[in-house]
């Protein structure tokens, strides 16, 4: 079997979240990082041992794959430039800044011929993917609402605070609530309405409530990054259906049904060290297995598409607009 050439552009926590991955991962080779910091980038390279460069076309001249963990507005200019070289692409989620940018993106890897993958990884985190299932098999019944949560501290552990600038990350609400936002979407489809709250500061909307509603089941979803930096962060859900419900809350993931006893499925962790809010990479891990297999086979993506991660994108900004305009109109 034909190993895989990886290029690393980005070597801040993500870049190393991913690194992470790759080395645990047979038949892949990390060939190069990329990356303007000298310092960063040369522990890196030692690190994961692999070549160590600044120079974008350097770097991924030998490589098969290109895994963009860039700010994300950098995002569109580098998978644009990295299918124009005939590289596969991985990219950071959010898809990008906005909705030109991510056409330009779908249609450079389209013209180039190669895969184009945005890393939701939600989609693949074991609990979220067993929640999917359960829905679409139907195993407790029809799902009646869900509850969806991610808060915590601003991540002032991102490289030379680029997470700050709105410009560049697009404030909390794109950065993180969009995880939430596109696993809506993966599980319910298109919403038939979206009604936004939030706050805004210097940031970008840092904190938003959204209710959205797909025929009869509501969605509620909250996220954001404006917390005190001591404060925890905090993923979670409740997805209630008719015969049962499903809970991830400040503890394992647990099924309540009838007057049986409670279920908690047991997950594989998957421990990585390296700041960030996240320690397991479990989620990274199935998310980048599952496009390395993709850019093995030629097989098309299903789990997660660009158009899926456009769609994301699309409902994020509209819901960001929705918090602008309602501060807007109170002014």
């Amino acid at each position: 079997m034909k190993g895989i050439k990886v290029a690393i552009v980005g070597c801040g926590f993500m870049g190393r979240m991913h690194a992470n991955v790759y080395k645990g991962l047979e038949q892949v080779e990390i060939v190069a990082a990329i990356d303007h910091n000298d310092e960063r980038l040369s522990e890196y390279a030692v690190k994961f041992g692999c070549t160590g460069t600044k120079d974008f076309s350097e770097g991924i001249d030998g490589a098969d794959v290109v895994d963009i963990c860039l700010p994300t507005h950098q995002h569109a200019e580098t998978t644009v430039a990295a299918a124009r070289a005939g590289k596969h692409v991985l990219c950071e989620k959010p898809m990008a800044l906005s909705l030109d940018e991510a056409d330009h993106m779908i249609a450079a890897c389209k013209e180039a011929g190669v895969q184009l993958m945005i890393g939701h990884c939600i989609r693949f985190w074991p609990e979220y993917s067993l929640l999917k299932t359960i829905k679409d098999e139907g195993r407790l019944g029809r799902l009646l609402s869900i509850n969806l949560t991610r808060y915590g501290a601003f991540p002032y552990w991102a490289s030379d605070n680029w997470m700050a600038d709105e410009s560049k990350a697009g404030g909390g609400a794109l950065d993180m609530h969009i995880h939430d936002t596109d696993y809506a979407l993966y599980l319910l489809g298109k919403p038939d309405s979206i009604n936004s709250f939030g706050s805004i500061d210097e940031r970008g909307v840092g904190q938003i409530f959204t209710t959205m509603t797909f025929g009869e089941v509501v969605a509620h979803l909250e996220g954001g990054w404006n917390l005190p930096g001591s404060a925890p962060f905090k993923m979670a859900f409740r997805a209630i259906f008719e015969d049962g419900v499903v809970i991830m809350d400040g503890g394992p993931m647990t099924i309540y049904q009838g007057n049986r006893a409670p279920i908690s499925p047991e997950f594989p962790k998957m421990e990585a060290a390296g700041g960030g809010n996240l320690s397991d990479l479990g989620g990274y891990y199935h998310e980048i297995a599952y496009f390395l297999e993709a850019v093995r086979t030629g097989r098309p993506l299903e789990i997660v598409t660009p158009e899926t991660s456009r769609a994301s994108l699309e409902t994020t900004l509209e819901e960001i607009r929705q918090v602008k305009e309602r501060q807007r109109r109170e002014r």
